[in-house]
């Protein structure tokens, strides 16, 4: 998409804008000509031209702080929308979110299996075709499409090397022809870990490593404040992290891999097993056919104080914890957070993880790191699919989005 504005530095400064005052909600003039390094008078006429073109709307004064109190700017909610996809391997949530991460749609939740499914890429276009239709949002009200999945992700180039093949032609380029919108992928455990990093419990820290509890178990790594993906991306491969020697084989082909000792689906399938052998659970009236559902059920059911699931889930965080040792001896990070699906047992996670970590990390490592448990939960891959979109809008996505802007309000003018 091509810039159509007479002026490339004014609409980079204003797209500098935008982007900064979705991260920070809200800036003045001065806060602004400081971040940059422009002059005042020069943010003063891009912030007035963006409202014009409705991007920005006045927020009030600031707080006094003892002088005259500035004129604070944000973002007007409805000016762009946001895509946002968080894909597990069972199933896909699509999400449309406002430029200040509030829903303005229901998400859409499908089931999707990744593995050994050659029509799984023309289905989640299909999905996220449909879904834009059923907003009634135009697609060119959209900014773009941030998408979190799990695999060998080079979000730089745009492929996932695990799953959705997309042959020679990158993931990113095929999605956005089949939709008319930009779109981003990423490492659904990095999405988690930017969007903790912006949004969540880990805003304003350095070194921190955020596990994303899921049907298996990811690592975004947050190192010096920025996400870390390592020489070729692939960087936070925590689940693969050897447990044992002769334990239960991986989907990679490896025998005692955390993932297939202590990941969501291991501890639905051991739930299963306990019940077809009669183990006393709240569980025993659930469908053992869907390892979904089986998963989402223990986590309620040891939350409401079901021992078989409480058990179940002590085992599966010690087991993490002892993956944990190892990898505080590596970072030695400030923070570790967990997050993702199962941060709605995190309190229960907690205790087992600590155990292991008594036994298997030395004290003065893991004296130092604190344990958190995020906020967003199960809701940050689709935060952190927002905040990808909006890390690339100083990219293509800010050209067509002015462009439609200015066109927009041209044709109101006339009429």
């Amino acid at each position: 998409m091509e810039l159509k504005v007479k002026n490339v530095k004014s609409a980079e400064l204003k797209n500098m804008i935008i982007k900064r005052l979705y991260f920070d909600k809200a800036l003045s003039c001065a806060d602004m000509s400081e971040l940059f390094d422009k002059s005042v008078p020069s943010i003063s006429k891009a912030v007035n031209e963006l409202m014009d073109e409705g991007f920005v709307v006045e927020q009030g004064y600031a707080p006094s702080s003892g002088g005259r109190r500035p004129l604070m700017y944000s973002l007007r909610h409805e000016a762009i929308y946001i895509l946002t996809v968080a894909m597990d391997q069972l199933s896909t949530r699509i999400q449309i979110v406002d430029i200040l991460n509030n829903p303005v749609a229901k998400t859409a939740i499908t089931e999707l299996k990744l593995l050994n499914n050659p029509s799984a890429l023309q289905t989640l276009i299909d999905h996220i075709n449909d879904y834009i239709f059923s907003t009634g949002i135009p697609v060119d009200k959209i900014a773009g499409i941030g998408i979190g999945m799990p695999g060998f992700i080079n979000s730089t180039e745009g492929y996932n090397y695990t799953y959705l093949d997309s042959g020679d032609e990158s993931l990113t380029s095929v999605i956005t022809r089949e939709t008319g919108v930009p779109t981003f992928i990423d490492n659904d455990s990095s999405l988690i870990a930017l969007a903790e990093q912006k949004f969540g419990i880990a805003k304003a820290r350095k070194d921190v490593m955020v596990i994303n509890l899921g049907w298996g178990i990811g690592l975004g790594m947050i190192i010096n404040g920025e996400i870390y993906r390592g020489h070729n991306g692939f960087a936070g491969e925590f689940s693969h992290i050897p447990l044992s020697e002769d334990g239960a084989l991986c989907t990679c082909g490896k025998r005692g891999c955390l993932e297939a000792e202590a990941s969501m689906l291991v501890v639905a399938e051991k739930a299963i097993q306990g019940i077809k052998k009669g183990h006393i659970s709240s569980l025993k009236n659930i469908d053992i056919n869907q390892s979904k559902m089986v998963g989402d059920a223990i986590m309620e059911a040891a939350n409401n104080g079901d021992q078989f699931a409480i058990e179940l889930l002590s085992d599966a965080g010690y087991k993490i914890g002892k993956a944990l040792a190892i990898l505080i001896h590596i970072m030695n990070p400030a923070s570790i957070v967990l997050s993702g699906r199962g941060a709605v047992v995190g309190k229960i996670l907690l205790a087992p993880i600590q155990q292991a970590l008594n036994k298997y990390c030395i004290p003065r490592l893991a004296n130092s790191t604190e344990l958190l448990i995020s906020d967003l939960g199960f809701n940050a891959e689709l935060i952190g699919a927002a905040v990808l979109v909006m890390e690339n809008f100083d990219k293509e996505i800010k050209n067509h989005l002015i462009t439609t802007n200015q066109s927009s309000m041209e044709k109101t003018t006339k009429n």
